[in-house]
């Protein structure tokens, strides 16, 4: 992708989290949807300032926010977006600043190109198969020179550092940690909503387990940039890579993980 159009994306991320961070800090009203699922001021808005930039690529987008197509019209889609306009809603409500604005471009049921933005940390993580992965501080936006660069570790951290959801835990989870305890002495880092991945890109967690339900669009983004680092996402039966703009939007159980431990994943997928 080209440097400008990664500006664009970038800057329109940035005003979108600037938004985010306004109303975290001034408005706390929250919606129910008809699932149940919370929704905020900084969802709605988030969703209104990417789709009105997304709109003008002549891509199509899926949004969590938005009615979706029917997968009879989405079927014949060969690219597409996949937005979440605020990741981790729950922890947003919360106060504990852990969520994110994701978004993913889909290309044949794959995900080629991630954003994940930190409106509270101030950065952007990206990365895909035309972009090396990266990670740029709001500050930085115009200064490509300043960008930082992510190398492709290939080492696990000592002991094992595993990701686990704050918001969600499951038995089944609990069941794959405790294969994984088998073969490695273990810690543990809980943190809300995709900024998982940015510990996953950096390489200081290893391992990242989904067992509860996630959405697409919870997940595209971090598995292009996990895959561009030579890790990926995997579902947690087959051991083939997640697809997406499926006619069920839900993803399968997972495990995303760093290139370092792929080589472990099979036999532990077997055992759980």
């Amino acid at each position: 992708m080209e440097i400008q159009k990664v500006k664009n994306l970038l800057n329109v991320l940035i005003e979108a989290s600037k938004e985010i961070e306004l109303i975290y800090l001034t408005n706390s009203t929250v919606e129910l949807k008809s699932d149940g699922s919370p929704v905020t001021l900084a969802d709605k808005i988030s969703n209104q300032i990417l789709l009105k930039f997304l709109n003008q690529l002549n891509i199509p987008t899926i949004s969590e926010e938005t009615t979706q197509q029917n997968y009879s019209i989405r079927n014949s889609w060969d690219k597409c977006w996949l937005l979440d306009p605020l990741d981790g809603t729950k922890e947003f409500i919360k106060k504990t600043g852990e969520f994110a604005i994701c978004l993913a471009l889909i290309e044949n049921e794959k995900p080629i190109f991630g954003f994940i933005a930190s409106p509270i940390e101030k950065k952007i993580l990206l990365g895909g198969s035309y972009f090396n992965p990266t990670i740029v501080n709001f500050e930085d936006i115009d200064y490509p020179e300043k960008w930082i660069q992510i190398k492709n570790e290939s080492t696990l951290n000592s002991p094992l550092k595993i990701a686990a959801s704050i918001s969600h835990f499951s038995e089944k989870d609990a069941q794959f940690i405790s294969q994984v305890e088998k073969l490695f002495e273990v810690s543990y880092s809980k943190k809300g909503s995709a900024l998982k991945f940015f510990d996953l890109a950096l390489g200081t967690i290893d391992l990242y387990p989904r067992f509860s339900p996630t959405m697409e669009w919870d997940i595209a983004a971090g598995q292009a940039i996990l895959e561009a680092l030579g890790g990926g996402v995997f579902d947690a039966l087959t051991l083939k890579p997640l697809t997406y703009n499926k006619a069920d939007l839900h993803n399968p159980q997972f495990i995303a993980c760093s290139k370092a431990f792929l080589p472990y994943l099979r036999e532990l997928s077997k055992e759980s």
